[in-house]
């Protein structure tokens, strides 16, 4: 092989499992230099009281749609948060500020928050909330077992992400390997 071929391979993986590798020393000095705004605010006073009001007002715009009865609502409004929970903490990874030398472009909102610490209270009130939305679902839907394994599913795909062990571990399905995207772009 000429080195033109060897550019042009690609380098493949058989797992859906990638497990992102520690920051070298460089990222985690860019890291400490300057505070991380895209996951202070969970800290900030209010920050745990839009989960609930979140909750509270999809339930309510589910609740007046016609139609629609409490317990697809409150499966609606389980779904819906669970998804956007998902979508904003661990599917979006880095941040949309260009201040820090890309220290944070390899790891998703819930690996920045609190340096990456677990169990932390603000880790417990975030691991808290999808708990007890499932249990309030589960109880207005009278346990059917459609709603309930609806919920459950997405009880699973949020929770399972925040527990230590899938810590820097991504399922990549549908966004390919992370070193075939660093060839793409060359």
């Amino acid at each position: 092989m000429n080195d033109g071929s060897k550019k042009s391979r690609r380098r493949r993986s058989s797992s859906l499992l990638y497990q992102e590798p520690l920051e070298s020393m460089e990222h985690l000095s860019d890291q400490s230099a300057i505070p991380n705004l895209n996951a202070n605010w969970v800290n900030a006073k209010g920050a745990w009281a839009i989960h609930i009001v979140l909750i509270v007002a999809l339930k309510i715009f589910f609740s007046i749609i016609p139609g629609i009865q409490r317990d697809t609502s409150w499966t609606l409004t389980n779904i819906v948060y669970m998804f956007g929970s998902y979508l904003m903490f661990h599917w979006v990874q880095g941040i949309p500020f260009e201040f820090n030398a890309g220290a944070y472009d390899n790891l998703n909102m819930w690996e920045q928050m609190d340096n990456g610490e677990q169990f932390t209270p603000t880790k417990k009130f975030l691991l808290t909330v999808p708990i007890c939305l499932f249990l309030v679902s589960t109880h207005y839907t009278h346990y059917d077992l459609t709603y309930f394994t609806l919920n459950v599913m997405a009880l699973l795909g949020v929770i399972i992400p925040k527990l230590p062990w899938s810590h820097r571990l991504r399922v990549r399905f549908l966004s390919g390997h992370p070193d075939d995207r660093y060839l793409d772009e060359q």
